[in-house]
């Protein structure tokens, strides 16, 4: 169903929120969007925001996606540079559920800057999908530059995906075509769980 055109699409350049990036087909990946960039996300038809901070989400970015009909769907976790404080596993699980479940795309992942805790959650998401530990250290240090830090990758090299595919018994994955290497997730309806869906 289309959504409404509350947002005003003109001939203007649509601006893409800082470090946006598509991840693979259906999954987006950004920094915190602002006000400039809703006719952006809009062109997205996006069903899904997975936001990574623990801050309450602006209530002007509330508005537009009430407008659209887009979940909001919150994962607090602190933004901390000491290495004493370490990334909460069981966080990162439970976004990784809602990201790899189709019915939540099209979906967008932020944080505040699109670098550490988004790349954290790719990270462990290009380990499940098997990619190599070097090309996944390799896409994490593109979008975090000169900010990369050793204690992400560190708890991405770490991450048990096993607990992932664990928690998943209820759900075939499998590829669909070979040229595209699309994954999809398919549910047996009689086992579907429904996501944690905040109202906005």
């Amino acid at each position: 169903m289309e959504k409404p055109n509350t947002t005003k699409m003109n001939d203007d350049v649509l601006e893409p929120p800082t470090n946006f990036s598509m991840v693979e087909d259906g999954i987006f990946r950004s920094g915190f969007p602002q006000p400039a960039n809703f006719p952006f996300l809009q062109s997205l038809n996006l069903g899904s925001i997975i936001y990574l901070c623990p801050e309450p989400y602006p209530e002007e970015n509330l508005e537009f996606l009430r407008s659209q009909n887009i979940r909001l769907l919150q994962f607090g976790i602190e933004g901390k540079t000491e290495a004493c404080v370490s990334i909460p596993k069981d966080t990162i699980l439970e976004a990784l559920k809602i990201l790899i479940d189709v019915r939540n795309h099209p979906v967008l992942i932020h944080c505040k800057r699109g670098k550490h805790r988004t790349g954290c959650l790719v990270g462990c998401l290009r380990k499940f999908q098997n990619w190599c530990l070097s090309s996944v250290f390799e896409e994490y240090q593109r979008f975090a530059g000169v900010k990369s830090r050793a204690t992400d990758l560190r708890f991405i090299e770490a991450f048990d995906i096993m607990r992932l595919r664990q928690c998943l018994y209820s759900i075939i994955y499998q590829y669909q075509g070979y040229g595209s290497n699309k994954r999809r997730l398919l549910y047996r309806e009689e086992k579907l769980q429904k996501p944690q869906t905040m109202k906005v």
